[in-house]
């Protein structure tokens, strides 16, 4: 049921084209997923999702697991069904959530126990309760419960890499839907002999996917990308792999030079909501006084349904007076550019070009200065 092919690498970089079967459809990777919380992908509807071409989107089992409940969600016919998406998604296991609730939370080897960002009630996931969670959920990618350790600290890093391979081991063992693929999740934050003992450790669980997580948390890009080049060069080719949380244009390519297949990030969306376009050279402050009079579209030559019709006067317009607008049209141009961006990396490893398109493009991008 869940099958990778590999299509082509790329013969200059770690690129490559694939196709991941799933219950609900195949993913062309390399593939982004706009972030559906709670649900829903914030601002739009799935509907103007689907006219985007977005073929995977993820959910949270932390938010929905406390609101409105992973039972009341498994009766409405599962995730699918109640947020009316029919095609491929994915769940992450709460584990990031509930790690970064530092001040309420409490782990130990069995799980952890937290008191719920809603309502301060108290909860307790384990690597078995997680899986349930996700198995009534019923997305169709759901991951092993981890636990995701600041990147720089090297004691921590090694204590929590244990207590994740022991978890991975339970999720594995609790795991029985066939119609759910369980990826594990490497981790060792920054340091490469402690990610090349994690990959290994999970590639012996032999799970349909894996992914890459405790990246993009307060490490330099350089140290990102060494450590996504120390995974991906141990990671078995025949399996997915899965970049947990990153979504900046930059990030993208230079993840897939790097080998990876899929991607999930608030990114686009919270920018959206913040009055900020993505676009191919970088970010614009939409909010700013210089587009009060701009007729031109968010991106010259975009195709999105936002720049086809409107101008930067309007959408700076729609900022100003907080129209709900403005928001649904950001989100829309931002999920566009990162979907393309995926489809022109894609067809650039097939065609064998993609190292001058990635080059080309990363040549032309302003990254936002931190």
């Amino acid at each position: 049921m869940f099958d990778f092919q590999l299509l082509k690498q790329d013969s200059s970089t770690r690129a490559r084209a694939g196709v991941f079967s799933t219950p609900h459809g195949d993913l062309l990777t390399p593939v982004f997923a706009p972030v559906g919380t709670q649900a829903t992908v914030k601002a739009i509807t799935p509907a103007q999702l689907n006219d985007l071409n977005a073929s995977l989107v993820l959910a949270n089992t932390y938010h929905l697991y406390l609101r409105p409940g992973d039972q009341l969600v498994k009766e409405f016919g599962g995730v699918h069904q109640f947020m009316q998406w029919h095609k491929p998604m994915l769940t992450d296991s709460g584990g990031f959530q509930v790690f970064s609730l530092s001040a309420t939370r409490k782990i130990d080897d069995d799980g952890v126990t937290f008191k719920s960002h809603i309502d301060g009630a108290a909860h307790r996931f384990t690597p078995e309760k997680s899986v349930e969670i996700q198995n009534n959920l019923g997305a169709d990618i759901i991951m092993a419960f981890d636990e995701c350790a600041p990147p720089l600290d090297r004691d921590y890093n090694e204590i929590a890499l244990q207590r994740t391979h022991v978890w991975a081991e339970r999720c594995r063992r609790h795991h029985t839907r066939t119609d759910q693929a369980l990826f594990g999740i490497v981790q060792g934050g920054v340091f490469p002999d402690l990610r090349e003992q994690s990959a290994k450790f999970l590639m012996g669980l032999d799970f349909p996917g894996y992914a890459i997580g405790g990246l993009a948390v307060g490490e330099s890009k350089d140290e990102m990308h060494k450590t996504i080049e120390v995974c991906n060069g141990i990671l078995p080719q025949d399996k997915p792999r899965y970049l947990m949380g990153v979504g900046s244009p930059e990030d993208l390519v230079n993840g897939v030079m790097r080998g990876v297949d899929i991607f999930d990030c608030v990114l686009p969306t919270r920018l959206a909501r913040n009055a900020a376009a993505m676009t191919r050279r970088g970010r614009l402050n939409m909010k700013n006084a210089q587009y009060a009079r701009d007729g031109a579209p968010v991106e010259e030559g975009c195709a999105c349904y936002c720049c086809a019709n409107f101008t930067r006067a309007y959408i700076r317009h729609l900022i100003v007076a907080e129209e709900i607008l403005a928001a649904t049209l950001l989100t829309i141009h931002n999920i566009h550019l990162l979907l393309t961006l995926m489809c022109e990396m894609r067809a650039a490893i097939l065609d064998s070009v993609f190292e001058g398109y990635a080059n080309t493009f990363l040549a032309n991008y302003t990254p936002v200065k931190k």
